[in-house]
C-alpha cells in the first residue's frame, strides 16, 4: 500500500511516542490499531556544530539490511470520490549515539528489531507499545556525508558516500 507522507492538516511527518495515545493526529490511528512499518535503508539526520552550521549524517544499523520504522497510518475523505491515505513515522528520546548526532533535539525514529514487527502490526496495544524501545546503539552506524542530501531533486548513490575530511 503507498501513503501520503504526514498526516493531519499541517503535514505532521512525526509522530512523538509520548503523545501518539493523546494527539488529535495519531490519537484515532494508535487506538483503532492502523500501525504500519516504513521501510528504508536508512535515514539522515543533522548535527548542529559549535559554529551553529549544520551537517548531514547517514545513519543505518548494522543487522539489518532492510529497517522497518514504526509508524501510523490514517484514510481521510475530502468528498466522495477523493480518498487519501497518510502515515507518520513514530520518534522516541535518542540513545546515545543518536543524542549524538541529533544534538539539537535528541530524538530518533522508533526503528523495529525484526522480531518485533509481528507485534507492531498484528498485536494488542500494550504489545506494539512494548516495540516502541530505542534502536542497541552499538547496532547503529552513523557518518558525515555531504550537504547534497538537503535537495529532493539530488537522488543517487553518492548521497550515502562518507565526507571525506582532512584528519591531521
Amino acid at each position: 500500500m503507498l501513503l501520503r507522507w504526514g498526516m493531519g492538516k499541517n503535514g505532521g511527518f512525526n509522530a512523538r511516542i509520548e503523545t501518539i495515545a493523546t494527539s488529535p493526529y495519531t490519537r484515532r490511528p494508535w487506538k483503532e490499531g492502523r500501525r504500519c512499518i516504513i521501510p528504508a535503508l536508512g535515514f539522515y539526520e543533522w548535527h548542529v556544530n559549535p559554529d551553529r552550521g549544520k551537517q548531514p549524517y547517514y545513519i543505518h544499523v548494522d543487522d539489518q539490511d532492510v529497517l522497518g520504522f514504526a509508524g501510523l497510518w490514517t484514510r481521510s475523505r475530502r468528498d466522495a470520490n477523493t480518498v487519501t491515505e497518510s502515515c507518520t513515522l513514530i520518534t522516541l528520546p535518542a540513545n546515545a549515539l543518536m543524542a549524538q548526532v541529533d544534538n539539537a533535539k535528541a530524538r530518533m525514529p522508533a526503528i523495529l528489531k525484526r522480531e518485533q514487527r509481528e507485534s507492531w502490526l498484528l498485536g494488542d496495544a500494550e504489545s506494539a507499545g512494548a516495540a516502541l524501545a530505542a534502536y542497541a546503539a552499538e547496532r547503529m552506524l552513523a557518518y558525515p556525508v555531504g550537504t547534497r542530501v538537503d535537495s529532493p531533486r539530488n537522488n543517487d548513490e553518492g548521497l550515502l558516500e562518507p565526507l571525506e575530511t582532512d584528519v591531521d
